[in-house]
């Protein structure tokens, strides 16, 4: 039996690598975020010539990109002597920097109280309240409004003895986890050979900590912003800082924002260039992802990817882009694998027909 079994001169490759060393964390759940894979989409990759890689970021112990910010906001927090043990932790959030946030302070000790638009993902909410977060979901205005939810959530933290609000959008410790962690991760993956660069901006602090640190290291790395509609970072970007032009709207999610904020001050104009990507070519990208590299994310990390196949074609052939796989799908799932949420949103007929198959939910 074993000789039949094992006779032959066939040969399978293995994508296991053995040699590859796993991180050991022994500051517990903190001290394991970061060091994500960064993947080769090979269909993708072969099909322009040039590689495109996805940096894991849904292999976050949180589950996110976010987590990176979280844990420095946390972290720096606490050695500026701005939160003390026992103390509540405030975020206004689309969700994903509140899991980040979640996780971290429960691994420290501290409660989250966290306000959102109510517009979000309803997993995401769910996802809050089961970390043991006070959760405040509230109707969507603009930033100049008193009621906006950032600053229900600077409000609240001025109420409170011992609390901590991380403002994500403008606190530059967010930045500053791209620059100390992302960025020269991503440089020592590929051994320094970072042409080009790109992601979208939600509060900036990934797009631009990464940019400022890829720069650094070799000022030709191309770094372009990614932009859905409605943002107003696009126009921004290629009319030199002098337009803050927005119109329509995304299904994406913390992403496209209207305003500059402080994080994108502080290195926008490293952006060599930038792209607006069409919904319907973002949800196209989404279900073409799973259906050839097996990859199961989000909108934010099509339309990402969408972005990175674009760079990747203003660069000489063999090239390396990195974008950012933001987040996984799951959150989203109940929206994007619904027919009828993607008719509503004139989405399913951007859907390839022999894609179409992965539209199980009504």
């Amino acid at each position: 039996m074993f000789k039949r079994l094992f006779s032959g001169t066939v040969r399978v490759s293995s994508s296991y690598d053995a040699s590859f060393q796993a991180l050991t964390s022994a500051k517990g759940l903190p001290g394991a975020v970061g060091n994500t894979p960064l993947i080769r989409l090979n269909r993708l990759s072969d099909e322009i010539g040039r590689n495109v890689y996805g940096k894991a970021e849904w292999m976050n112990p949180g589950g996110s990109v976010k987590d990176r910010a979280a844990l420095f906001f946390i972290e720096e927090a606490e050695r500026k002597g701005l939160i003390k043990p026992g103390g509540t932790i405030v975020e206004g959030t689309a969700g994903n920097t509140g899991i980040g946030l979640a996780h971290v302070a429960r691994a420290k000790g501290y409660n989250v109280v966290i306000y959102m638009p109510n517009t979000q993902a309803p997993s995401k909410i769910q996802t809050l309240k089961l970390l043991g977060c006070e959760v405040y979901p509230v109707p969507v205005v603009a930033y100049d409004n008193p009621e906006n939810f950032n600053h229900k959530a600077r409000r609240h933290a001025e109420s409170l003895e011992n609390a901590y609000w991380t403002n994500q959008f403008d606190n530059l410790d967010n930045r500053l986890a791209h620059i100390k962690m992302t960025g020269p991760e991503i440089y020592q993956q590929l051994n320094g050979k970072v042409d080009g660069f790109t992601c979208s901006l939600g509060t900036g602090g990934t797009w631009c900590g990464t940019s400022r640190y890829l720069k650094t290291q070799n000022p030709d790395t191309k770094c372009y912003v990614a932009e859905p509609p409605g943002s107003c970072v696009y126009s921004y970007v290629k009319t030199g800082g002098k337009s803050l032009e927005r119109s329509g709207s995304s299904f994406t999610e913390g992403i496209g924002q209207g305003r500059i904020t402080n994080n994108v001050a502080q290195d926008i104009e490293l952006a060599d260039d930038a792209f607006l990507i069409p919904d319907e070519e973002s949800i196209a990208m989404l279900y073409r992802l799973l259906d050839e590299e097996g990859i199961y994310v989000g909108g934010t990390s099509a339309l990402n990817v969408v972005a990175a196949v674009k760079a990747a074609q203003t660069l000489p052939e063999n090239s390396n882009v990195v974008t950012i796989l933001a987040d996984s799908a799951h959150k989203y799932s109940d929206r994007i694998f619904s027919k009828s949420w993607l008719e509503s949103k004139g989405l399913y007929s951007a859907i390839p027909e022999h894609l179409k198959k992965y539209a199980t939910l009504d």
